[in-house]
């Protein structure tokens, strides 16, 4: 599923939750919706699953105006989880595919595949108010993609698990990209946005003030800092194309860090180490969409 949404604008009273917003997701790529608190991506994203209606823009699936039809293609985890705590966990897994347009029969078939991939098969008789957070975790990611929807939303979907659980949804998520899923992830985890993210949109203040492919972003906010290794403990090269920002020994190499003082090229900057030493390796140091985030917002 592609989706789009054109100049999407939302008031609330004296407050405007979304000034203009236009986002593209490809079709089968994961999608980082990313934003300080308040910034706008929950109203964006009830508007997308029709929660809510723009008060100006349009929302466009696979080309098209979004319809109420398209609900049942869309599986929304959002962060305020719920569940009845008195119902037993299989009966509201059942009650929530069936919600989802499933027969019982189908619902039951597809929920014995997920129970047993979760491995809490064991928990199918037992209370919601007996599981532990991340449990009850589990049992709403499984009601969200029950029904095999073609786009999924996932706000904060990491909260509340430990770091194999984590591991599970990721793994989970990249085997639905590799199906041909569309996934919205909406987190503040920047972590899981370079390791699952193919594009990403960050809204700050109501606006998106930044769009595009991880990489290129990250390209984009380079500092020109390149790390090189070189065979031997000597390093005195004093040169205007950069300058040294530290300089580390170990057994047989040393470890330069360089900033680019000049309009080079990166392959320059390399030729210019590589006349002088034996180089080991080097790469640029590329910065974090933790830094990426931090230095765009503020």
């Amino acid at each position: 599923m592609y989706l789009k949404t054109i100049d999407v604008v939302k008031q609330y009273s004296n407050h405007l939750a979304l000034n203009k917003v236009s986002i593209e997701v490809p079709k089968g790529s994961v999608f980082g919706l990313l934003g300080p608190n308040g910034a706008g991506k929950t109203t964006l994203i009830r508007i997308i699953t029709r929660i809510t209606a723009p008060d100006e823009g349009q929302v466009l699936i696979d080309g098209r105006p979004s319809t109420n039809a398209d609900v049942l293609n869309i599986g929304y985890l959002p962060e305020e989880r719920g569940l009845y705590r008195k119902m037993k966990v299989g009966e509201h897994a059942m009650y929530l595919a069936q919600l989802r347009g499933l027969s019982k029969k189908d619902a039951h078939r597809e929920l014995m595949v997920w129970f047993n991939r979760f491995d809490i098969m064991s928990w199918y008789n037992r209370r919601v108010e007996e599981l532990s957070k991340g449990m009850q975790q589990k049992v709403q990611f499984i009601s969200t993609v029950i029904h095999n929807p073609d786009l999924l939303i996932f706000d904060e979907p990491f909260s509340g698990f430990d770091p194999v659980n984590t591991e599970l949804i990721k793994n989970e998520m990249l085997r639905m990209k590799d199906e041909g899923k569309t996934i919205i992830l909406s987190t503040h985890n920047m972590e899981s946005v370079e390791e699952l993210c193919d594009n990403i949109a960050l809204i700050n203040k109501s606006k998106v003030v930044l769009q595009g492919k991880v990489y290129d972003i990250r390209k984009e906010y380079s500092l020109g800092i390149f790390r090189f290794r070189i065979l031997g403990h000597s390093f005195d090269i004093d040169h205007p194309m950069f300058s040294v920002i530290s300089s580390e020994r170990y057994h047989e190499y040393t470890d330069i860090r360089l900033k680019k003082e000049m309009d080079v090229s990166s392959a320059e900057l390399a030729k210019l180490i590589f006349d002088y030493y034996e180089v080991v390796s080097y790469e640029e140091e590329m910065p974090t969409m933790n830094d990426v985030f931090i230095r765009t917002v503020k």
